[in-house]
């Protein structure tokens, strides 16, 4: 069950609202923080493999790019919330409950990692074939090329996708609110909006305004560095 739980009182009086955002505040950083590392290696690791194993990739590999990519399409096309329904029993199994911040790492990861990959698998397609020709005609091998050149030739456009992947966690997050994770979502929908406490509500708003400004302003910054050292 979610701290949050235990702060609101039944008034939802003013003096409580710094310490239950703050609560809340706490587990939806837990939740992006922990989600968005996992989702980062898998869909890292996605975005590779659509681009090495493509018709005109590195390696193609038909076998291994279209269940990858149907699996990918797939889960890019449900709502996140039917999403989180359907991999409760998931969520379950590997947690051993659906309800809270842990529990909503799972589907956090699987609804944001396949959308990070196509990000990864873009960013790389960018890439002049040029540069990846040079560097097998000088003996690299596809790790080589890889990591030596597609990933640090990418590295603005996949610091972009982190950034905007990032934002996504937080609207996610807000949306997994809705069945009990915890965070700042369960503070606007359940002792916000079905108690009808509008300060509270518009309290939570601001501050995922504000964490959302602060993500998409550190990550334009940090793109902006990256591309002036190139």
């Amino acid at each position: 069950m979610s701290a949050v739980t235990g702060l609101v009182g039944a008034d939802g009086s003013l003096s409580e609202y710094v310490p239950i955002l703050w609560t809340a505040l706490g587990e939806t950083v837990y939740m992006v923080a922990l989600s968005a590392v996992l989702t980062f290696v898998v869909g890292l690791l996605i975005g590779i493999a659509l681009y090495v194993t493509a018709p005109d990739g590195l390696r193609p590999t038909r076998w291994v790019n279209l269940p990858v990519g149907l699996l990918v399409n797939v889960s890019r096309s449900l709502p996140f919330l039917i999403l989180l329904i359907v991999l409760i029993p998931v969520t379950r199994a590997i947690v051993g409950t659906s309800l809270g911040a842990t529990a909503a790492i799972v589907p956090l990861t699987a609804g944001t990692a396949p959308f990070f990959g196509r990000l990864v698998e873009t960013a790389l397609r960018e890439i002049d074939r040029g540069r990846i020709e040079a560097a097998q005609a000088m003996g690299a091998t596809h790790v080589d090329v890889v990591m030596r050149v597609l990933l640090p030739e990418a590295l603005p456009a996949l610091l972009a996708g982190v950034t905007l992947t990032l934002v996504m966690f937080v609207d996610y997050s807000a949306m997994a609110g809705a069945i009990g994770a915890g965070g700042l979502g369960t503070v606007a929908i359940k002792y916000g909006y079905q108690r009808f406490n509008t300060e509270l509500m518009l309290a939570t708003v601001v501050v995922l305004i504000a964490i959302v400004q602060a993500i998409q302003l550190g990550g334009e910054a940090v793109v902006r560095r990256v591309a002036r050292r190139r």
